[in-house]
């Protein structure tokens, strides 16, 4: 598991959505066809809320046991693989600057057809939806940083009642589409 690391939030930069599509091209090129698709998930995916500076991107990939075939492709592109670290079925990866060791970017790799792929974007659709649901996440989100501003995981931790009741209502919702 990576060390947890100090949990800052920045007003939303429109930015982060060109950077997303940089990187899911950048691992779409290396990767090639055992990439279908990524999908720029997380609070940097949501406009109008703070977030911490890191992309969160969904590779869908043809199978996980294809994209562990590729470890080293990842590791070349500067990634650190962490393998499901506890969620079945998920390949975990992280990038960090290799000047400041920033965290970048995060990938949740799911494999084509997994329920998580729809789990994350339910939760992203339903927040992009519903700017009022999207500020209380921001205001839910500030308390657990000011709660735990040195330790990413503890943070995390905080969110997630929060996270799991607007996901049911977001899965209800995206169901039904």
């Amino acid at each position: 598991m990576p060390p947890p690391i100090q949990v800052t939030l920045v007003p939303h930069d429109p930015r982060w959505a060109e950077a997303a599509a940089a990187e899911a091209r950048s691992l779409a090129d290396a990767l090639g066809p055992v990439v279908l698709r990524v999908h720029h998930v997380g609070s940097t995916a949501i406009p109008g809320i703070s977030a911490k500076p890191i992309l969160d991107l969904i590779p869908v990939v043809t199978s996980v046991d294809e994209l562990d075939k590729h470890q080293g492709v990842l590791e070349a592109l500067g990634y650190a693989v962490w393998g499901e670290l506890g969620l079945p079925g998920r390949r975990y990866c992280t990038k960090d600057d290799p000047r400041t060791r920033e965290r970048l970017v995060q990938l949740h790799c799911y494999a084509d057809g997994s329920r998580e792929i729809s789990r994350h974007l339910a939760f992203r659709d339903y927040l992009r939806e519903r700017p009022s649901v999207a500020r209380e996440y921001d205001d839910e989100k500030a308390r657990c940083q000011r709660l735990h501003p040195n330790d990413s995981h503890a943070y995390s931790d905080c969110k997630n009642a929060w996270i799991k009741r607007i996901e049911a209502e977001a899965l209800a919702v995206y169901q039904t589409r």
